[in-house]
């Protein structure tokens, strides 16, 4: 149960009362149809608390598996108790096949809690830390509503959109390196032969010779130019903006 809350992000009274007929391991998925509600201390089954809340969510790998083992621990509970079992179809069950009661099962999440030596978390932290593991996946809230079953966007918005700061940065950041970054010019002839800057546009500027009567071109990257900076720009494949 634990599992699937903390991956799936079932509510407390969802998880109690989600049924083996609306658990689909081999198709990977649950449909959350029913729920377990306390009033004082009894406990009756009603429909999810919301028309959204009446979902179907998809389940991963390691949670099928994990479902499948409760599974066959069940069925191996239920052949020790022979007549006593109570068959109630419930996924989650006492040894016996009784029914849950939401509170008690609050009451021993506080225990392991303690046990391990937790920080001070709520059962309900972890239907959040469902949201947070799908939002760092990279789901939208879209996304997020849909599987925690909110009525709106609107409230999901309201109380995931701040949870990970540090996820969003992410995203912002590989949003970013989708843009290629512009790549540094290459020197023009004139910068090269350092003519100067308000050259006539429109005029072919003159080309300038050395000693031995080459010009510019006829030299290519050979012999440095007279009138070349003496620090040069180096080459693309080396440049800081890469």
């Amino acid at each position: 149960m634990w599992h699937l809350i903390v991956f799936r992000g079932l509510r407390r009274g969802e998880a109690c009362g989600q049924r083996w007929i609306d658990t689909h391991l081999d198709a990977g998925r649950i449909t959350v149809a029913k729920q377990l509600v306390v009033s004082g201390w009894e406990v009756y089954e009603d429909d999810p608390k919301t028309d959204a809340g009446a979902r179907t969510i998809a389940l991963d790998s390691d949670t099928v598996r994990a479902l499948k083992r409760h599974r066959a621990q069940q069925d191996k509970d239920c052949e020790e108790w022979d007549s006593a079992w109570v068959e109630t179809g419930r996924v989650f069950t006492k040894e016996n096949g009784e029914m849950l009661h939401p509170a008690n099962v609050t009451r021993r999440f506080i225990e392991l809690r303690e046990e391990i030596d937790l920080p001070p978390i709520r059962l309900h932290d972890l239907r959040h830390g469902a949201a947070t593991l799908a939002h760092a996946a990279g789901a939208d809230l879209k996304d997020i509503q849909e599987m925690l079953g909110h009525s709106s966007i609107a409230i999901t918005a309201d109380t995931y959109t701040s949870l990970l700061p540090e996820t969003d940065r992410a995203i912002a950041e590989a949003a970013a390196r989708l843009v290629p970054r512009a790549r540094p010019t290459k020197p023009t002839l004139a910068t090269a032969v350092g003519l100067e800057a308000d050259e006539q546009p429109g005029t072919e500027p003159e080309a300038v010779t050395n000693s031995a009567g080459e010009s510019a071109a006829e030299r290519g990257s050979g012999t440095p130019s007279a009138h070349a900076p003496r620090t040069q720009t180096a080459p693309d494949g080396e440049s800081e903006a890469e």
